[in-house]
């Protein structure tokens, strides 16, 4: 299983990028396997990654996730093409709908089918990467001339398109179309019994924007897992609290996780944080405690885990956070050998 880092907040300002600079340091070394970001507006996702490319940090990179709404396929696919030329490596590029009133100020109205139209979204991009018409592209994707093409080098470069998958209707969208299936605050348990098999029987199917047809291996997994070392001083719950309130207050992550057997209400972000923490959908404890609860991840099905270190950010320091990756990424090479 990989071991990847996520930078946990938006991007706001040259302090954030030199945060950013130490964090792909892990990922230059080889401590980890990749640098992720989620969607930034201030300073934007691709060009903060193709700024981070500037600078000599040439590392593989990820987005988790990128909101549709956003930019036509056209752009996306262009977008991800270049962060693949400027990096050198296979980019991941998630892509996920976005808040419903988001949606609608940028687009006239909501998603009817949110997971349809991710899912169309990755089909047209993926066509346009792989050289080939995004063909007459649904309503909600905007319009395009037909057989509009992306223009490419010489020999085209990889990319992975992933979605944002937290529920069964997405995970079975995403594996008809998608590389990577990215999902967020998901326990391994639930990723195992729930999700794999959607993304399964997913793939066993055929896109109606995927041509050729996608092969039935499902996507592999990413999922992203907020994690941070115990040491005095510190409370868990106070730091599930940082990292993981706005996602406890979001319907969509709260109905995952009741799903997921855990008990919460989303007008009590205290009681959701301590559900996190006794769930262990929050991870605390010693390097060698967090090395057993993530191999779990494993156990289930992931393929790649991101640490996401925003409860120690918040609540103390990035500097702290660093101290806790650094620490958890050895102490997780010194036990696989």
């Amino acid at each position: 299983m990989r071991i990847s880092v996520l930078f946990p907040h938006a991007l706001r300002d040259r302090a954030d990028l030199t945060a950013l600079t130490a964090l792909a340091s892990l990922v230059g070394t080889g401590a980890a396997d990749r640098l992720w970001l989620g969607q930034s507006l201030a300073v934007e996702s691709h060009q903060a990654l193709a700024w981070l490319a500037g600078t000599g940090q040439r590392i593989p990179v990820g987005l988790s996730v990128t909101l549709t709404a956003l930019r036509h396929p056209f752009e996306a696919a262009a977008q991800a093409q270049s962060l693949a030329v400027l990096t050198g490596h296979r980019p991941v590029i998630g892509y996920g709908a976005g808040e419903p009133s988001l949606v609608g100020g940028l687009l006239g109205a909501p998603y009817a089918r949110p997971a349809e139209a991710v899912a169309d979204y990755v089909g047209a991009v993926r066509a346009l990467l792989d050289d080939r018409s995004a063909g007459p592209p649904a309503p909600a994707l905007g319009s395009a001339a037909p057989g509009l093409r992306l223009p490419h080098g010489e020999h085209p470069p990889a990319v992975e398109l992933g979605a944002g998958v937290l529920r069964p209707a997405m995970a079975r969208a995403a594996g008809r179309v998608a590389d990577v299936a990215i999902t967020w605050m998901t326990p391994p348990r639930y990723v195992a019994e729930v999700l794999v098999p959607a993304l399964t029987e997913g793939a066993a199917t055929t896109g109606r924007m995927a041509a050729p047809p996608r092969p039935a291996t499902p996507p592999r997994v990413v999922t992203v897992v907020h994690a941070a070392v115990a040491r005095p001083g510190r409370h868990p719950m106070v730091l599930a609290q940082h990292g993981a309130g706005r996602h406890l207050g979001a319907p969509h992550y709260a109905d995952m996780l009741r799903r997921a057997g855990l008990h919460l209400d989303t007008r009590d972000p205290v009681a959701g944080a301590r559900e996190l923490v006794e769930s262990g959908v929050f991870l605390y404890g010693t390097p060698d405690q967090l090395a057993t609860e993530l191999a779990a991840y494993g156990t289930a099905g992931v393929d790649e885990v991101v640490l996401n270190p925003a409860g120690v950010v918040l609540a103390h320091s990035w500097d702290a956070a660093l101290a806790d990756l650094t620490e958890l990424l050895t102490h997780l090479a010194a036990r696989a050998g």
